[in-house]
């Protein structure tokens, strides 16, 4: 049974746009499925970023289903969609991939070494694979679909008979008196809105106007199937529909309510969506609310379809904490498919609900995903005491499962950092692995690894692919005789009190409270004495004395945390570094 996600007005924000669209959509379609929208462009890797697009929507109809509502998640793959440039870093293409710039990107070859059939597909296929993960239900729509089997011919045909109409909204907004001048660094509107389009839902297109007149179609050409064509008649009688491109000098003259090779343009194609699906919450990427952008312009030419512009906040950027260059990350943007190589899909199904749609947050691929896990740890904790606030209680819901049930979740969930160190320094030997993990808790052994996973393989995997080789754990083969000899009589003691009392503290919380005791000790204080009842200095003997212990089992400053370590290494192997 899922976890039930509290909606009264103090919760959260998934919980308060629920509530708008439950509202609006009665107003707009009583009866009627309520129709959320997202919309990617699979001109390369999607990346963490564009999983915003579908996220809010997503978490947004899933308190719609848990309130017993009907509810629709269209995802539109805009893969009709012009094929822009050719990007770098992708394997298995080169330049001759620039010949097809223009074409549709199903109409483009995929990368060299894919077993998919086009651009499109092969770039749409490892979201898929995410969004299934992650518990992402949606109905998915493709536009090359949509327009070459005619399902938007009457749109088409409707658009182009009030293209007056569409070209007074979009005169509006067009710069009649040459560009205005800008701050140093800011992009024109126009420019940074064709950059944040590609691969975010928008087409990155012209408005349609031509040397003839405005039409808000552009055919794809016949002969070479790219979109540099020029519509240089219409006619709203006949539909017939004259053409030249640019690219090869082909020209034509087709019948539009029987010609499916070609597309609205991006800035009447999105409303007319609107209208045709009823859509009543779509969010939209910040590029999109400055003056004269799509979502502004789509919402006065949706009214000339017959619809309503749809509920939607703006959202913020996704930054990266730290991807290492060796990410399997193809063409530099890290996508969720990265993430999800080292996170469980409750996590980033968190880092998405807990912040509000304009808020910006960052994705850590580096050390803070330790102190992201950890976090993720203590809110679960505070479910299960009963000590959560509300908005909290609810953030988590909505991370481990859906209306539908709850995520596959790990058994037995040890804190990452641990699991990562493990991973560390046992170079993924299951073996060592199990022994060292089965004593974290001697009373409540593990018997098996399956019980740490899928957690103990997201770590296992961040440690091989995002912590550069210099960083990685290695223990000393043999002790470290000069640094043994050249201890004082305190350093000797510390570790005497440190090996007396390996045996009986050998757990994870035995030796925590062993390494941080042994300098208490050493002082004249009792090892379980407050940080409040010791002397400042108490903290400077411990880090001396943790530098010792990490010089002496592998040879740097600093390592892994040390009670992990000390398990990791095992009880006759530390006893032969610490010089026993």
């Amino acid at each position: 049974m899922p976890i039930v996600a509290q909606s009264t007005e103090t919760t959260d924000w998934v919980s308060r746009f629920a509530d708008e669209v439950i509202e609006e959509s009665e107003r707009r379609a009583p009866g009627k499925p309520v129709v959320v929208a997202s919309g990617l462009s699979p001109s390369g890797p999607i990346h963490l970023g564009n999983l915003r697009e579908v996220m809010t929507p997503h978490l947004v109809a899933d308190e719609i289903r848990r309130r017993g509502h009907t509810v629709r998640h269209l995802l539109s793959w805009d893969d009709y969609d012009r094929y822009r440039k050719v990007p770098v870093g992708i394997p298995g293409i080169d330049d001759s991939w620039a010949e097809h710039i223009g074409k549709p990107l199903t109409s483009v070859p995929a990368p060299k070494g894919s077993e998919h059939p086009n651009w499109a597909e092969h770039f749409k296929a490892a979201m898929v694979e995410a969004l299934a993960e992650l518990g992402v239900e949606y109905d998915g729509i493709s536009q090359t679909e949509q327009y070459t089997s005619g399902v938007y011919r009457d749109q088409v045909l409707f658009a182009m008979k009030h293209r007056g109409d569409i070209d007074a909204i979009l005169d509006q907004y067009r710069t009649k008196k040459g560009p205005a001048k800008k701050q140093q660094g800011q992009k024109p509107v126009d420019e940074a809105e064709l950059e944040a389009a590609e691969g975010s839902g928008a087409a990155a297109e012209d408005d349609g106007s031509s040397v003839a007149g405005y039409y808000p179609y552009k055919p794809y050409c016949g002969q070479c199937e790219k979109d540099l064509t020029t519509v240089t008649s219409y006619d709203d009688e006949t539909t017939e529909l004259a053409y030249t491109c640019s690219a090869c000098g082909f020209s034509e003259t087709v019948r539009l309510s029987e010609f499916n090779r070609g597309k609205l343009v991006w800035k009447v194609d999105w409303p007319m969506r609107w209208a045709y699906e009823g859509v009543i919450f779509e969010p939209s990427g910040v590029d999109h609310s400055s003056p004269g952008s799509s979502f502004q312009v789509g919402g006065q030419i949706v009214g000339i379809f017959g619809g309503k512009q749809p509920i939607g906040p703006m959202y913020a950027f996704v930054g990266i904490s730290g991807m290492a260059k060796m990410s399997s990350s193809k063409g530099g943007v890290p996508t969720p498919a990265d993430a999800l190589q080292i996170m469980e899909p409750q996590l980033l199904r968190w880092l998405y609900a807990r912040r509000r749609p304009n808020q910006s947050f960052k994705i850590a691929f580096d050390q803070e995903i330790q102190r992201l896990y950890d976090e993720w740890d203590k809110l679960a904790g505070k479910v299960a005491d009963g000590s959560v606030l509300p908005a909290d209680a609810a953030a988590y819901a909505r991370a481990v499962g859906t209306a539908a049930g709850e995520l596959p979740r790990t058994p037995r969930p040890m804190p990452y950092r641990t699991l990562a160190s493990v991973a560390d320094i046992t170079a993924g030997a299951e073996d060592q692995t199990l022994r060292i993990l089965s004593e974290l808790d001697p009373e409540n052994p593990l018997a098996s690894l399956d019980e740490a996973r899928p957690r103990l393989d997201k770590a296992e995997t961040w440690i091989n692919t995002q912590v550069p080789a210099e960083e990685r754990t290695v223990v000393r083969d043999e002790p470290d005789v000069d640094l043994l000899k050249s201890l004082d009589d305190q350093g000797r003691e510390s570790l005497r009190l440190l090996l007396d009392g390996l045996e009986r503290n050998w757990s994870l919380d035995g030796l925590t409270h062993l390494v941080y005791g042994v300098p208490k000790v050493q002082a004249g204080f009792p090892a379980d004495a407050t940080a409040k009842e010791l002397p400042p200095e108490i903290k400077v003997s411990q880090r001396t004395f943790f530098a010792l212990l990490y010089h002496l089992l592998v040879g740097r400053d600093t390592g892994p945390r040390l009670p992990t370590l000390l398990l990791a290494v095992g009880q006759d192997r530390v006893r032969k570094l610490l010089g026993a």
